[in-house]
C-alpha cells in the first residue's frame, strides 16, 4: 500500500473550504457533534459504498482532514484563530498520506457503525470476534408466576424448559470421538478470505467453513457436527419469602449449553406475583378494605380481618372516620434484605343502616338532642318500620 501515497487522491489533501462548513456543524459544536457529523459523512462517502466515484472520495478525504483537525482541541484552537494559515507547510495539519491512513486513524468511528465488524469495508480495521474457540452458551430466562400466599414463606419449585448443551459424545468439538475438527485449508483458521480489488481490501466469510476456522471431516454421529444437541431440563428453584414482580434470582450454568466445549450460560428466573383477591401490595406492606358498621366506628371495635395465611383481629379505635387507615402490625410481607416485616393496612368503610327501627330512630334523637344537633322529627311510617 506504499505506492498509494501517489495516488491521485491523496495529493489535494489540503483544502481551501472551511472545515466546520465541510462537517455541516456551527463553529460552537461540541466534540459529540463533531464526532457524529463527520461519522454520517464517512459513512455516504466511503469508498466502497461510492466504487468510481471520484467526487465521493474527494467528500470523504476532506471530511477526514476536517474530522482530524477539530476532533484535537489544541489543532482547532489553531485553526479558530488563523485558519488554514495555522497549518502553512503542513505542520500540525491533516498528515494522511493514503486511505489507510484515515482508516487507521479512525477505525473507532466505522467499529462503533458496523458493530466491530468490518469486514467487506474496504480494510475499515477493527477486529472479527473468533468463533473457533470455545465460547459460553446464552443465558436464559424463564417467567415464574407464584401466588402471594407463596411470598410470605417461600417456596420450591420445580420448572420446566428445552434448551441446547454441549454434546456428550463428543464434548462439545462436534467431531467423531478419536477425531478432532481440522483447520480450514481456504481460511487458514481465520475464518474469513482476504481479497485485494484496486487499492482496496475486503475481508468476507469463509465459505469453505463459514466462518468457523475449521471444518469436519469425520462427523459426531449423536449432533451431526453441530457439537449440541437439543435437551429439555427439569430443575427444583427456591424462591425465598420477600420476592416481589421483577426480581431475578441467578442459577449459575443452568442456561445454554456452550458451544465447542465452552461453559453453560447462566438461567435467571423471573419472577411474577399474581393479583390478589383481597391484597393489594406496595413493598413488604399490605393494603385492603374492610366495612364496619356506624356504631364500630363511633365507640371502636375488635373486628376479625383477613390476613394472608389465616385471620387475626383489628382494633379499631372509637370515632374512626370513613376511609381512615387502621393499621395492623407485623402482618404484611417479610422482607428479602432482612428479618424484619411489613403491615397490613386496612381503609375503614362505614356501612350506615337503610332502615332503623322505631327505638333506635328514638335513642338517636335524643343522642342528638343532646348535641344541640337538629334532626327529622318524623315518628311514623318509614322511622317505625322494623328491620
Amino acid at each position: 500500500m506504499t505506492a498509494l501515497a501517489s495516488h491521485p487522491i491523496f495529493n489535494t489533501m489540503s483544502t481551501s473550504r472551511d472545515y466546520y462548513e465541510i462537517l455541516g456543524v456551527s463553529k460552537s459544536a461540541d466534540q459529540d457533534t463533531i464526532k457524529k457529523a463527520y461519522r454520517k459523512l464517512a459513512m455516504q462517502f466511503h469508498p466502497d459504498r461510492n466504487p468510481g466515484d471520484s467526487a465521493a472520495e474527494e467528500k470523504f478525504k476532506e471530511a477526514a482532514s476536517a474530522y482530524e483537525v477539530l476532533s484535537d482541541p489544541q489543532k482547532r484552537a489553531a485553526y479558530d484563530r488563523y485558519g488554514h494559515q495555522a497549518f502553512s507547510g503542513g505542520a500540525g495539519g491533516p498528515q494522511f498520506q493514503n486511505m489507510e491512513d484515515i482508516f487507521s486513524s479512525f477505525g473507532d468511528i466505522f467499529s462503533e457503525f458496523f458493530g466491530g465488524n468490518m469486514g467487506g469495508m474496504g480494510g475499515m480495521g477493527g477486529q472479527r470476534q473468533s468463533r473457533t474457540g470455545p465460547r459460553r452458551g446464552s443465558d436464559l430466562r424463564y417467567i415464574c408466576e407464584i401466588d402471594l400466599e407463596d411470598v410470605l414463606k417461600g417456596l420450591e419449585k420445580d420448572i420446566e424448559f428445552d434448551t441446547e448443551e454441549n454434546c456428550e459424545s463428543c464434548g462439545g468439538s462436534g467431531a467423531e470421538k478419536g477425531t478432532s475438527p481440522e483447520t480450514c485449508p481456504t481460511c487458514h483458521g481465520n475464518g474469513q478470505v482476504v481479497t485485494r480489488q484496486g487499492f482496496f481490501t475486503m475481508a468476507t466469510t469463509c465459505p469453505n467453513c463459514r466462518g468457523e476456522g475449521k471444518i469436519i471431516k469425520n462427523k459426531c454421529k449423536s449432533c451431526k457436527g453441530h457439537g449440541r444437541n437439543a435437551a429439555h431440563k427439569k430443575i427444583r428453584v427456591n424462591i425465598p419469602a420477600g420476592v416481589d414482580n421483577g426480581t431475578r434470582l441467578r442459577v449459575s450454568s443452568e442456561g445454554e449449553g456452550g458451544y465447542r466445549g465452552g461453559s453453560s450460560g447462566d438461567l435467571y428466573v423471573e419472577i411474577r406475583v399474581r393479583e390478589h383477591d383481597i391484597f393489594a401490595r406496595e413493598g413488604e406492606n399490605l393494603y385492603a378494605k374492610i366495612q364496619i358498621s356506624y356504631l364500630q366506628a363511633l365507640l371502636g371495635a375488635d373486628v376479625e380481618v383477613p390476613i394472608l395465611n389465616g385471620k387475626s383481629t383489628l382494633h379499631v379505635p372509637t370515632c374512626t372516620q370513613p376511609d381512615q387507615i387502621v393499621t395492623l402490625k407485623g402482618e404484611g410481607l417479610p422482607s428479602l434484605k432482612g428479618n424484619r416485616r411489613g403491615d397490613i393496612q386496612f381503609e375503614v368503610l362505614v356501612e350506615f343502616p337503610t332502615k332503623l327501627k322505631a327505638e333506635e330512630h328514638k335513642l338517636l334523637a335524643q343522642i342528638a338532642e343532646i348535641k344541640g344537633v337538629s334532626v327529622s322529627q318524623e315518628k311514623h311510617g318509614f322511622w317505625n318500620k322494623k328491620k
